[in-house]
């Protein structure tokens, strides 16, 4: 579980970074439409994958 939880995190990551580079609401940290549930994936994943490592 740990390698696809990873991998789900890396590649939400990827993806908010990538949208967040060509986005300017998203880079001042006011979340477009498009940004907010990419935004959301991310720290979800992020926070999944760090619970994870602690346990």
């Amino acid at each position: 579980m740990a390698d696809s939880l990873h991998a789900r995190y890396m590649a939400a990551s990827d993806a908010w970074r990538a949208h967040r580079k060509g986005c300017t609401p998203c880079r001042t940290g006011r979340h477009c439409e498009a940004g907010e549930p990419l935004h959301e994936r991310f720290v979800r994943l992020q926070d999944a994958y760090l619970n994870h490592l602690r346990s």
